[in-house]
């Protein structure tokens, strides 16, 4: 029987839905993209690469539900900084509502790891609610549950203190933390897809390596080629942006994430995990040298 398998990617032209695009099309799967902007520079970029663009929004289940006819398997995430945190449990109960109701044979939920240890943080809490709900649908699922990105590591907010030689976050020097690449997320639900029956009702916290700010930092400054030095941000200056991320952060200290990296790389080998080394060896660091911001 063929492993190819025919997958329904929700947030497809965003960063952790396009990985799960790549690592799927890499594969040789057929890859169907739901998204409200079909003809945005992102959506022909999809179609360019061969994936099946169709309109849809999480928020008209209708759409979602036709999307999801004739596929073997759906990829669902949400977005709480885009949507909100109860939009994102709105949309995310109705899309997997909309996935039981075309038939769909495996539904693979992205949630955060350890939403489901009653962390207290919003966006982990919302995403909780919607597991529960795709748990209690009687249908084939699967929870994808990531920890930190490295991508962080060049996100908008800090990318501008790379490039003064800073790396900061909101915790104590030596406090490590789980963290992933995207590009291993997408490879880890490439292989939900395959494994199929396999993960059916399992969910897994997933993570590729853990490390302090400032073991990142010495790794920055060795692959950049220039001192990097790592800053601690006060916990007050991020409560000021948002409570959300104050919550997350103090949790990150207090508590942290506890995938087991070991046994990830045991079970799942082919989803050929990186390190942070490996992932900041990989990155092209021009990006240091746009002072145009």
């Amino acid at each position: 029987m063929s492993n190819i398998r025919s997958v329904l990617v929700t947030g497809a032209t965003g960063q952790q839905g396009g990985a799960v695009v790549r690592a799927l099309m890499t594969r040789g799967h057929r890859v169907k993209a739901i998204t409200r902007r079909p003809e945005s520079d992102g959506a022909k970029r999809l179609t360019a690469a061969g994936v099946q663009v169709v309109a849809g929004d999480l928020d008209d289940a209708a759409s979602v539900a036709a999307a999801a006819e004739g596929v073997d398997a759906m990829f669902l995430m949400g977005n709480s900084y885009e949507a909100g945190t109860d939009a994102e449990t709105r949309q995310g109960i109705a899309a997997a509502d909309a996935a039981k109701a075309a038939g769909i044979g495996h539904l693979i939920y992205s949630s955060v790891a350890d939403a489901d240890k009653k962390t207290g943080i919003p966006h982990f809490d919302s995403k909780y609610l919607v597991e529960k709900h795709v748990a209690g649908l009687g249908i084939p699922y699967t929870i994808s549950a990531p920890v930190a990105f490295m991508e962080n590591t060049v996100a908008p907010w800090a990318i501008d203190g790379l490039r003064q030689g800073v790396y900061a976050a909101a915790l104590p020097p030596a406090r490590v933390l789980q963290q992933i690449t995207i590009d291993d997320i997408g490879a880890f639900v490439a292989t939900l897809a395959e494994r199929r029956e396999q993960v059916f009702g399992k969910r897994f916290d997933i993570a590729g390596d853990e490390l302090s700010g400032e073991q990142q930092a010495k790794i920055l400054s060795e692959v950049v080629g220039r001192p990097i030095t790592y800053r601690e941000l006060p916990i007050a200056a991020i409560r000021q942006q948002s409570e959300d991320t104050a919550l997350m952060f103090e949790w990150f200290d207090r508590t942290g994430y506890d995938a087991d990296i070991a046994a990830l790389r045991r079970d799942f080998p082919e989803v050929g995990w990186h390190s942070y080394a490996d992932w900041a060896k990989g990155f092209n660091w021009s990006v240091l040298d746009n002072t145009a911001g």
